[in-house]
């Protein structure tokens, strides 16, 4: 089977063509505005009262059942330096030099209210369910990563070192505790009740008292209250969030405000991958033909101006052996005359 350029191209634009064609089963799509779930659960972090124990740390790796760290949680030196979430890390504790002197930031899956996660992605893997959880469902996931560019905390990560059966990782803000009236991991581990868990209007209530009793030691602002949409984590500091290493320039549109144009493609892009794969298949396979093809000519070619040199080299040698061999002949035929004249009698006079 061959193939032009051309003809590949328009074939292209035939499937384009049929992708484009209504289909109600694109109602429900990821790009539709979601005003997310604003009485769900929440956590409160009061970062004043943080004093970087990594309890929280250990009370999330145990209850989402991750493998043990490299280094124990009671060792505090990993705080020297700034660490993110990993596939089998959902939280972290970063401390930050400030005026105000070190302070400690939980840091983990915000669970925003309108998620950039589940509005980028086009097979519905990542839900915002009604506890205030973002959820992910591996068995949807088509490993297109689009969660991770899409994400403005920089918190979904992907299992490289699984390539067979890798999965996106965050944490879930412990979904089946949430079902059974538990508060998250972390939460629970927190000795100085710098977690606060409840629904997410109490503890914005909660955290408007606190900057109204005690305005010296917090800055009039709670992130997550807006920012993206809001979110269902929340933050209360005693210093510019950018001090402690957190986004103040997202603004408070929600993803999907950001990702609807592009999703509206997504099902064309979708309905042309396979016309797409195939194509660079018969492409690919017809390249290899040719080039296999070039192949067999050239060392035909090789062999048959080898064929030709070893002819003309014989052939010269041939020339040289009959001439080395006539030369002997003669000069053997002139030694014989000779030696012969030199045997004659002498004639008497």
């Amino acid at each position: 089977m061959t193939i032009t350029r051309r003809g590949f191209l328009s074939w292209m634009g035939v499937a384009a063509a049929g992708a484009l064609i209504p289909d109600d089963a694109a109602a429900a799509r990821a790009d539709q505005h979601f005003p997310g779930h604003p009485d769900s659960a929440g956590v409160l972090h009061d970062i004043t009262r943080c004093i970087g124990c990594r309890k929280c740390e250990a009370g999330c790796n145990q209850v989402s059942k991750l493998d043990p760290p490299d280094r124990p949680f009671d060792d505090l030196t990993v705080l020297e330096q700034p660490r993110r979430t990993r596939p089998e890390v959902f939280t972290v504790v970063n401390q930050a030099a400030t005026p105000n002197g070190r302070l400690f930031v939980k840091t983990q899956c915000n669970h925003c209210l309108e998620p950039a996660c589940a509005s980028a992605c086009f097979v519905k893997a990542f839900k915002k369910t009604a506890t205030g959880a973002v959820t992910y469902d591996a068995s949807l996931c088509v490993g297109c990563r689009y969660c991770m560019i899409a994400c403005p905390f920089n918190i979904p990560t992907y299992e490289y070192d699984r390539p067979l059966t890798p999965r996106i990782r965050k944490c879930d803000l412990c979904h089946d505790r949430l079902l059974q009236g538990l508060p998250p991991g972390c939460v629970a581990a927190c000795p100085t009740e710098a977690l606060n868990f409840g629904p997410r209007t109490a503890l914005l209530d909660l955290a408007h008292r606190r900057i109204l009793d005690h305005p010296g030691r917090y800055v009039p602002h709670i992130y997550g209250e807006r920012e993206m949409g809001g979110t269902s984590w929340l933050y209360l500091s005693g210093v510019p969030f950018t001090s402690v290493g957190m986004r103040e320039d997202l603004g408070e549109l929600p993803a999907s405000a950001f990702t609807a144009s592009v999703l509206e493609n997504v099902p064309i892009i979708v309905g042309l991958w396979p016309v797409l794969l195939t194509g660079i298949y018969v492409i690919s396979k017809r390249k290899d033909a040719i080039a296999e093809q070039e192949r067999q000519a050239a060392v035909a070619a090789a062999l048959a101006k080898a064929k030709d040199q070893t002819r003309d080299q014989l052939a010269t040698v041939k020339k040289e052996y009959l001439a080395e061999k006539e030369a002997a002949i003669q000069k053997a035929v002139k030694q014989a005359l000779a030696d012969a004249a030199s045997k004659e009698p002498t004639a008497d006079v």
